[in-house]
This record gives structure tokens, sequence and C-alpha cells, in this order.
């Protein structure tokens, strides 16, 4: 007679084998979700640089072809008139340079872009529905902010870079650069027609763009936030400093034309003023809400902050203080006027970033 064997015991995890298993992989995916974080973060970096590289090529572009650098629009008086040919920003300008002419054709640049008061401008009623369109040329993907955001009751489509009208000093004989209403030290400033031989810095050591962090929606617009408490950096809102700045000849608040020192006083008092612009500002001042808008924060910068300064960008007035601010770990993309575009690092000194945002500063810069 046979005897059937002892049954063998079936091999089975224990629950402390299971859950040493599971911290096992916990650990291993915490230390791969950093490393494949930064790679996507790297890619998007150099696309965003890429981007700005074609944007870059678009500005030398026009210059061969119109023999000088885009212009903005002239701001006028207070308000801009339905027949006025004005409003229309440089990245308008710049669109059949960039792989743009399909969108560019249906623009009419003899025409008004925007309508109304300058704090309070409207999109002519032709171009509205344009400038609503994204164009991911303008933007950075690091950037979480909406593609597209609503002011005025109307959409448009946002921009991360920004031309430089120069370095926001003041040369020491009478001549502020942070007023683009007259000439500047950069390639753009009001109804101008700068040309790469005026660049006698040289192209190679000339910032002539930069990328920005843009703009979120605010919960009203202007947004308080309580003094030493300001939203967190890199700041998706821009800073509302022009009172005590005379309105008409952008004079500092202590009356008289001031020196780049006694602005940086100026500048680095930025935690007592608490209000601040979102990208819903009745006058479009949320930083890059609209490639179409000629606003200086929404087109235009220049070098006074270094890049990703923890000092945010300081409007004062259709002017301000700005610098290259971004998503990215430890710098921001810049365009040089060779068509390079550098990842300037946070740790530049501040004089020598503004003589690379200076065209004709005589400035002795190294590589």
């Amino acid at each position: 007679m046979s005897m059937d064997p002892v049954p063998r015991a079936r091999a089975a995890f224990s629950l402390v084998e299971l859950l040493v298993v599971i911290a096992i992989i916990g650990v291993l995916v915490g230390l791969l979700l950093p490393a494949v974080q930064a790679a996507r973060e790297s890619a998007r970096r150099n696309s965003c640089a890429s981007n700005l590289r074609q944007f870059g090529l678009a500005l030398l572009n026009y210059e061969s072809s119109r023999g000088h650098f885009p212009a903005t629009d002239a701001r006028g008086s207070t308000t801009v008139s339905a027949t006025a040919t004005g409003g229309w920003s440089l990245h308008a300008r710049l669109l059949p340079y960039a792989e743009q002419a399909t969108l560019a054709d249906r623009f009419d640049l003899t025409k008004a872009a925007f309508t109304g008061n300058f704090a309070a401008q409207t999109p002519a009623a032709a171009f509205a529905a344009l400038f609503a369109t994204p164009i991911p040329l303008l933007l950075c993907p690091s950037d979480p902010a909406p593609t597209v955001q609503a002011a005025n009751g109307f959409q448009y489509g946002g921009n991360n870079y920004m031309v430089s009208f120069g370095s926001a000093t003041a040369d020491g004989a009478g001549r502020c650069f942070w007023n683009f209403g007259q000439p500047t030290d950069g390639i753009v400033y009001e109804n101008s027609k700068v040309r790469m031989r005026h660049v006698s810095d040289g192209l190679s050591k000339t910032v002539i763009a930069s990328e920005a962090v843009r703009s979120i929606t605010a919960v009203s617009d202007p947004v308080t936030f309580p003094a030493g408490s300001p939203p967190p950096h890199p700041y998706q809102y821009t800073l509302n400093a022009s009172t005590g700045w005379n309105s008409n000849t952008l004079v500092g608040p202590a009356g008289s034309t001031p020196t780049t020192v006694a602005v940086d006083a100026i500048v680095a008092n930025w935690q007592s003023i608490t209000t601040w612009r979102g990208a819903s500002s009745a006058a479009m001042r949320g930083r890059g809400l609209s490639w179409a808008a000629t606003t200086q924060g929404n087109s235009l910068t220049n070098g006074f902050l270094t890049p990703n300064s923890t000092i945010p960008d300081y409007v004062v007035h259709w002017s301000g203080f700005f610098g290259p601010k971004s998503h990215h770990r430890g710098g921001a993309n810049v365009l040089f006027g060779d068509g390079r575009v550098v990842f300037l690092g946070e740790e530049i000194e501040a004089t020598l970033h503004r003589g690379l945002h200076s065209i004709n500063g005589g400035e002795v810069v190294s590589n």
C-alpha cells in the first residue's frame, strides 16, 4: 500500500519581506524621480534656448531686410485713437521673419492695433481674435503660466521673450536710459531705427533680448501683498512701483534725475511696496500677457537686474527696471547680438551685466 507524500509548504513572501521590497522600490523611485525631473527640465531649458535663438534670427533677418532693428511704437499721450497707426508690438512686426507670415498677413500695420486710454486699452476689433493666438516660438516650456490669458474681456497669447532697451542706468551726464521714450543705450526705444553698426561694443558682447517670467491672473488687480511678504520667487506678478515717480519725465522720487547709485537705492527698497499687477490688469501691466501689445511689460526688458534677481521686475509707469527671469534653476537664457544664446548664471556681477546690455558704453567685457 502506497503512502501519499507529505505535502510541501508553498513558497510565499512573508508580510515583512513584502514590506521590505516595497520600501526598496520606494527608495529607488525616490532616487530616480529627481533625475527624471532634472532631465525633463534640461530638455525644456534647451527648448527655451532654441526658441530664443529662432527669435534672434528673426530680429537679425529683420535688421538685414529693413536696415534697422524693429522699433516699439510710441506711447503717445494718454490715448490712442481708432485711426492712429500705433500700438503694434515689435513682436507683431517680427512675425513674417519668424515663419508666421500667415498670421502676419492678416494684420494691417497702417491701422491701430489697440484703442482707448493707455490705462485700459483694448484691441481693435479687426485683430482681437488674432491677438489671442498662442505662438509656440514665443513661449518657454518651463513657464507654468497659461499660454492664453484674459484682460479687459479679451484673450491674449503670451510671450516670454523680451527685447532689451539697454542698461537702464544713468550716464552721469544727464541722460537716463530707463526712459525709452528717448534714445537709450539698447537696440530699441520708441520709434527707434538702431542698426547693427550702432552696436559699437560688439554684437558678440551685447545682450539684445532675454527671457522673462509670465504673470498669472491675480485675485484682484492690483493685488496687495503685505510689506516684506511678497509672492513666491520668481514672482508671477510685477511690482507696481510708479508711486513717487514723475510720469512725464521719469525722474525719481528725489525730484531730480537720479544717478544709477540713487536708483539702486530706490529699487533696493522694493519690499516696502505692497501693490502688484497680474495678467488680468486692465492696463495690461502683467509681464508677458500679450505678444501683440507694445507696452514695456509685454515686449521689452533691460539689464538693470541680474538673472533671477530676488528683486522683482520693478515697473515704473510705462517703463521699469528689469532683468532676465526664468523658471530654470541657476539663471536664464539671454540672446547676444551675434545670434548666440547663453545661459547666464545668477552670480554675474550687476555692473558687468548692465554693461552687457549697453550697445555703446565702451565697457571692457571679457568672455
